[in-house]
């Protein structure tokens, strides 16, 4: 498609009605859990009402997928990704390290992707085969060439009292080979900040669609790369995006690939 401006219009109401909201209630949320160090906030539920609402009245044949229970269309040509809250927790706790996350793929593509940081304003947003953004601003991936010299970005899954060993002895493993690593809460954050060449390289175990969709094409558009820990493109298999997350510069990536593919305790 030549013009994607009616969709980029609505992305752009969509972050900033989302972002207003997240502002609103940050530091007095009401807070229920969906696993022991899984929540979910009122903030989250106002968040997708209001980009489902905007999404459907405008788009009534696209298809939609959000995080907090929201399935329509699914196998539609076009399909929106939601985050409505992406660093639940930090959010719910007070921590101003959250985001909107949305992706507009076509026929399992991201082609529209944006991420809004209303903490501090940031909006990082992505075009297929038009490059990637950062309030407006061309982002770049970082040009960082080794580990040694790199500072990395991981996460936790959800299990991760279940395999605290496996998760940490991966962190361990990048910790000793690259200037440090940071863990933020956020993988769309993560990624939008490995596309503004903010850090240079990212993993993550068991993520979901949501969480990773719009960086993706963030990434990929600021000149990275991402993969599964083989190496492998995700392609337009989209609802196995992010059970494996690789997200570099590039120039990282086979060397991480090499650290992922050995197996924790090895």
């Amino acid at each position: 498609m030549s013009d994607l401006r009616p969709f980029k219009a609505a992305l752009d109401r969509a972050l900033d009605g989302a972002g207003r909201l997240l502002l609103r209630h940050f530091g007095h949320v009401s807070i229920s859990y969906k696993g022991r160090a899984d929540l979910l906030t009122q903030a989250d539920l106002q968040s997708q009402s209001f980009i489902v609402d905007l999404l459907e009245k405008r788009f009534p044949s696209h298809g939609i997928v959000a995080e907090e229970k929201h399935r329509r269309r699914e196998d539609a040509e076009f399909l929106w990704v939601i985050d409505p809250l992406d660093g639940t927790t930090n959010y719910a706790h007070g921590y101003p390290a959250a985001c909107v996350s949305i992706a507009l793929l076509r026929r399992g593509r991201p082609i529209l992707a944006g991420v809004y940081d209303p903490f501090r304003d940031e909006r990082f947003t992505a075009e297929r085969g038009r490059g990637a953004r950062l309030n407006g601003r061309p982002a770049r991936v970082s040009r960082t060439r080794g580990l040694s010299e790199s500072l990395l970005l991981t996460g936790f899954a959800y299990d991760r009292a279940e395999r605290s060993r496996f998760y940490v002895e991966f962190y361990r493993r990048f910790m000793v080979r690259s200037h440090d690593v940071r863990r933020s809460g956020s993988a769309a954050l993560d990624m939008a900040w490995i596309a503004s060449g903010r850090a240079d390289g990212y993993w993550e175990f068991s993520l979901n669609p949501w969480d990773v969709a719009a960086g993706l094409l963030l990434v990929e558009e600021a000149g990275g790369r991402v993969s599964d820990f083989s190496g492998n493109p995700w392609g337009n298999r989209w609802r196995r995006f992010g059970r494996e997350t690789l997200a570099t510069n590039g120039l990282l990536h086979a060397g991480m690939l090499k650290i992922l593919r050995t197996g924790a305790g090895k």
